[in-house]
């Protein structure tokens, strides 16, 4: 598979809430960095934390640009807080060593921010 082709499968089976499925997408040496943490996870505890996140609804992947072992995704993600629904977006850039996800790095935030005083262009 492509890289595009990997990143599109990923979206897919996370969307899908496939948990038994994610784990065929990463190779065995597999990581991924959360910049906006600075957590880094093997694939294990990456799969895990897919499937025990608490009130995920979808992933859905809005744009990806990809060029040959190199793939990024925006993504819109809904999950469920205490009976509400949040939103949030996600950057997701993945490294692909024989159609296997080898290398990622995600950063999410939440869009319900606003932007500080006077910097808003109208």
């Amino acid at each position: 598979m492509s890289a595009r082709e990997v990143m599109e499968r990923l979206a897919d089976v996370i969307d899908g809430h496939r948990w038994d499925d994610l784990p065929s997408l990463l190779d065995p040496a597999f990581t991924c960095h959360y910049v906006h943490t600075g957590e880094t996870f093997d694939a294990d505890s990456w799969v895990r934390l897919n499937a025990e996140y608490p009130g995920f609804q979808n992933f859905r992947l809005e744009d990806c640009v990809a060029e040959r072992e190199r793939a990024v995704g925006r993504a819109h993600v809904t999950g469920m807080a205490d009976g509400e629904q949040q939103h949030f977006e996600v950057a997701t850039f993945i490294t692909v060593r024989d159609g296997l996800i080898v290398d990622m790095t995600e950063v999410w935030t939440d869009v319900d921010q606003a932007a500080p005083e006077g910097t808003r262009v109208s």
